[in-house]
């Protein structure tokens, strides 16, 4: 199908998977709208929204950076707004924009938990929400969350509840928002690594070992490639795995997406 001259929202573009999904869109020629809370370059972490539209514009994309708190809901509806204004059309929502910490309960302050809350559970309602308008026009409409399957097992909550709440949430938001605008034809699904992704958060929350028996980014952005190409209208409210898409899209070397080939990999959180 591809996505050439599709117009594609993600949040938290600037750096790991948002950013590795948006060049990989930008190689179909399709319309990215960059968007993150960094707008200046930051002392620790890598990438801008304007670093971002520059390698999307090279990749073959049309960029669109717009600084967005997903906090912020009038600023996710202006810049939502803007999108559409600007290309013509949206066709796909990625909720990548997250927050985490892998703390216990006694450890996690009240405005941690806040923050994951809004970032993760409310960012991608707001989103979505802000979205949908725009999407019931489209062709081929995907919302994309990168969230876990529900598994309500205690052991997903015991070490983490806060976090898991929050990603919980944003899955939540797949499974009712999937059979709310079904008859729209709007696709809505999640997307989850097999393994760890090599990323800042698995470098700031795991230990060194686990970063390099991870896979990177390139691996989840190819399975959301896969995914909003199908057809919206029959690929919907689905928990995806991403080695799981790209086995039934026929790829059968992983090797080339390892931190550390050779390596045993680690699974993550909430799979077996």
């Amino acid at each position: 199908m591809g996505l050439k001259a599709k117009t594609i929202f993600i949040t938290g573009a600037t750096r790991g998977i948002g950013r590795e999904i948006a060049l990989r869109c930008a190689r179909d020629g399709a319309n990215i709208v960059v968007t993150g809370k960094t707008s200046e370059p930051h002392p620790r972490l890598p990438g801008t929204i304007h670093s971002v539209a520059k390698e999307v514009e090279v990749a073959g994309g049309t960029a669109l950076p717009i600084q967005l708190d997903v906090r912020d809901a009038d600023a996710i509806a202006a810049a939502v707004q803007q999108a559409a204004a600007t290309f013509g059309n949206l066709d796909c929502l990625v909720n990548n924009a997250s927050a985490i910490s892998l703390s216990g309960t006694l450890d996690t302050p009240v405005k941690r938990l806040d923050l994951m809350l809004a970032i993760n559970l409310r960012g991608t309602f707001a989103c979505s929400q802000a979205c949908i308008p725009y999407l019931k026009k489209a062709p081929n409409p995907h919302i994309l969350t990168l969230s876990p399957p529900l598994d309500m097992r205690a052991r997903w909550f015991k070490d983490h509840l806060a976090y898991t709440m929050a990603k919980y949430g944003m899955s939540m938001c797949t499974l009712g928002m999937s059979e709310e605008l079904r008859a729209y034809g709007i696709a809505v699904n999640s997307l989850w690594p097999r393994t760890t992704i090599a990323t800042a958060a698995i470098e700031v929350n795991f230990p060194e070992a686990i970063l390099k028996a991870s896979r990177k980014p390139a691996i989840m952005a190819d399975a959301a490639y896969a995914i909003l190409n199908r057809d919206s209208r029959s690929a919907t409210g689905n928990f995806y795995i991403d080695e799981t898409v790209l086995r039934e899209a026929g790829v059968t070397d992983f090797d080339r997406y390892a931190v550390s080939p050779g390596t045993p990999l680690y699974t993550d959180l909430f799979l077996d």
